[in-house]
């Protein structure tokens, strides 16, 4: 990256870390079950609910306790299904006009980080009917407080129930941003373990990579605090602890709430501290070719943990230590390298892999791109790179360079 544009990226993080302490950001209030939403409801005076979800979650039937304690309190809902993996611009407009269609006040979101960001977003549109999506990315530009939202995670790993950020998909140019503004954090966060028994294997160890990389991401980078530090440790903490056994036994509701815990840490975490560009890369990647984004943050992860080199060494041991990879006398370096090669060792366990099938070698400038508008001057990386240093992430995540593919 050129000097003049370091300064930029650098000034401009520095400006909002300094602002960190006079930003209203809140936590949303945790429920621990289903069954204390309709009081929730009530209490905010609301009447009507419109419940969004993907196709997946309704076909398991996971929202039936849901729609079971509704329907047994006289409480009106309705549900949009059809929010996909990256949700999109097409979700959003869907999910609005049945919002309005039945005269909705309050919002749920269901689902992994797609159905709480889609929701987020219908939130934004209906607090400014003339206003686009596209016109409200970046930061601070919705204003104005949501109707009721509620999230429930029935992944533990997006941490979407905790942010202020909602990442929409365009559907016309699948160009996929980013909306920030403290209105988007969902003002209640129902983790119930309940509803992620049924997560299957695999798709418990791609969301809790995905909070493991919130983590790692918000603790290494420049605009950290003592909370936010302190997060990011428990977080890390915890899924060293419970995502090998639950992976394993996904019916141990125990492990499942500390899991849905770990990812709500996290997401608190990223939430004030900012990520970096594993996700700007992630997201790039995402709205191209739909690569789930857990899966995208796994396989990036360790490539740009280790191209920062020695800058986050420090903080890779702390790190390594917490988890429980390394003992405290441990050199730095080499607990960094630990750190890192465990991910890659977990990566390998989960069936995760450490490339990504779907990139097209031509599309590459553009993904660069992407990711370097994203991330840039935004993210308060360790270590700044543009899109022509980004690009070369992307060669290395091409499977013609690995040996195998992903199970």
């Amino acid at each position: 990256m050129n000097p003049i544009k370091k300064i930029y990226c650098r000034t401009f993080q520095t400006g909002l870390k300094l602002a960190l302490p006079f930003l209203p950001y809140r936590k949303p209030k945790i429920l621990g079950s289903l069954k204390n939403i309709p009081e929730t409801i009530r209490k905010h005076k609301c009447s009507r609910v419109l419940i969004i979800t993907d196709e997946g979650i309704l076909s398991l039937g996971l929202i039936r306790r849901l729609e079971n304690r509704l329907a047994a309190e006289g409480i009106p809902y309705f549900i949009y299904s059809k929010t996909v993996a990256n949700p999109t611009t097409s979700n959003v407009a869907e999910a609005l006009e049945l919002y309005h269609t039945n005269h909705c006040d309050a919002l749920i979101g269901f689902g992994g980080g797609s159905s709480i960001d889609c929701a987020k977003a219908v939130g934004a549109r209906v607090v400014k009917p003339k206003q686009s999506l596209a016109k409200m990315k970046g930061i601070l530009k919705v204003h104005k407080r949501l109707p009721l939202l509620i999230a429930i995670p029935t992944t533990a790993g997006t941490g979407s129930e905790t942010t202020l950020a909602s990442v929409i998909t365009d559907s016309v140019t699948r160009y996929k941003y980013a909306i920030n503004d403290f209105p988007l954090i969902p003002r209640y966060a129902v983790l119930d373990p309940k509803v992620t028994l049924s997560l299957p294997p695999f798709l418990t160890a791609t969301t809790g990579m995905d909070a493991l990389t919130h983590a790692v991401e918000a603790y290494i980078g420049n605009s950290t605090t003592y909370a936010t530090r302190k997060e990011a440790l428990l977080a890390v903490k915890l899924i060293f602890e419970n995502l090998e056994s639950v992976y394993h036994d996904g019916s141990d509701l125990d492990k499942r709430r500390n899991m849905l815990h770990a990812s709500f840490y996290a997401g608190c975490a990223f939430t004030k501290s900012y990520v970096g560009y594993v996700h700007a890369i992630a997201h790039s990647l995402g709205g191209e070719y739909n690569v789930p984004h857990g899966l995208a943050n796994a396989v990036i992860l360790p490539y740009i943990l280790e191209a920062y080199g020695s800058s986050v060494h420090k903080k890779l041991y702390l790190l390594a230590v917490e988890a429980g990879i390394v003992s405290p006398e441990t050199p730095c370096d080499q607990a960094a390298s630990e750190f890192i090669r465990t991910i890659r060792a977990m990566n390998a366990h989960f069936g995760i892999g450490n490339s990504i099938p779907e990139i097209r070698k031509e599309d590459i400038p553009k993904l660069a791109h992407y990711a370097d508008k994203e991330a840039n001057p935004l993210y308060p990386v360790p270590v700044l790179m543009d899109a022509k240093e980004l690009a070369k992430f992307y060669d290395m995540l091409l499977e013609e360079h690995h040996g195998s593919r992903r199970n």
